[in-house]
């Protein structure tokens, strides 16, 4: 990745590539059906399971970072950020066990939340800081940022384990997915 001077997204642009992450996820999951709980080897997520991380993080590092420094009292000091342990979290809530299709309602609903609260931020808003115990300073528009990459990760992720799904199947066709043709 570069850190080249790109200039940063408009928020209108976050919002519409948060939607267009939960459509992605929508759809996958509707087509792999009762197959989202299927893990591809010990220890490796689940679809069900990389929706069920997208939700967490939906509360507790994306929009509830947001709307934590958005609800701090003193825009000039920094609000304090929670850190939480995705594994554990994961592990707790047993996705690849609960049927798909709640799982990506859940979502869907805590998306709709998060992009009307991008879609209502202000540039005034983008600069307020929280601080976070484990990375620093975070602003609104840094936050809003790594959501969208947060999203392509995990949306990778999920699309990785229906290839594998599927892979045994393939017999000899798999050799045209091969790098060492």
């Amino acid at each position: 990745m570069t850190d080249a001077a790109v200039e940063p997204l408009p928020i209108d642009r976050i919002a519409d590539l948060l939607v267009a992450g939960a459509r992605i996820v929508e759809a996958e999951m509707a087509a792999l059906g009762t197959d989202g709980g299927w893990r591809p080897g010990p220890g490796e997520w689940s679809a069900s399971e990389c929706v069920g991380h997208l939700i967490e993080a939906e509360r507790r590092g994306f929009a509830g970072r947001v709307e934590a420094i958005l609800a701090a009292d003193r825009p000039d000091i920094p609000a304090d950020l929670e850190d939480w342990d995705p594994p554990a979290v994961a592990a707790a809530r047993r996705d690849h066990e609960r049927a798909p299709d709640e799982l990506v309602a859940e979502f869907v609903a805590l998306r709709a939340h998060g992009v009307a609260i991008v879609r209502g931020l202000s540039a005034a808003d983008i600069g307020r800081v929280g601080m976070h115990p484990a990375v620093g300073p975070l602003t609104v528009g840094n936050v809003i940022g790594e959501w969208v990459h947060h999203d392509r990760n995990h949306i990778r992720q999920l699309l990785e384990v229906t290839q594998t799904r599927v892979w045994s199947q393939m017999g000899n066709a798999r050799r045209f997915s091969l790098e060492d043709l």
